[in-house]
């Protein structure tokens, strides 16, 4: 009478395991491609560990209209580029100094054209300011 006897159920656990991978997998990666990529406008930070340094050997301004003050003068990255490269050192220290409104891309362009320039010291002034 074996034929009469009823099975007890099983519930399988291992593909409901695979389906619930499969779905954190894709909330992932769909959570990463609504993180945009791309140069977002951001204040610069102060600072509360601020020090005074020496003055560099050539301060680089981004102003309020993205345009390089370097000396008094106004210059494109590719004029910073040569100018640097006349200089013929890499070991000129180069300090940028950007506005609260400058871009992060805007401060990227010009890191990007001081070191085709050749500079290798490259540093970032902010104002003291107190902490969070």
């Amino acid at each position: 009478m074996r034929y009469l006897e009823t099975k007890k159920a099983r519930i399988e656990i291992i593909p409901m395991i695979d389906i619930m991978l499969f779905l954190l997998v894709f909330f992932a990666m769909m959570t990463l491609k609504m993180i945009p990529t791309s140069g977002h406008v951001t204040k610069l930070p102060t600072s509360s560990t601020a020090i005074t340094i020496p003055p560099p050997k050539l301060l680089v301004e981004i102003t309020v209209d993205g345009s390089l003050l370097v000396d008094g003068n106004v210059l494109t990255a590719e004029q910073l580029t040569s100018l640097l490269r006349q200089r013929g050192s890499s070991k000129t220290a180069v300090t940028i100094a950007g506005n609260e409104t400058a871009s992060l891309q805007q401060v990227m362009s010009v890191i990007d054209a001081i070191k085709l320039g050749g500079a290798t010291e490259i540093g970032l002034s902010s104002r003291h300011g107190a902490g969070n």
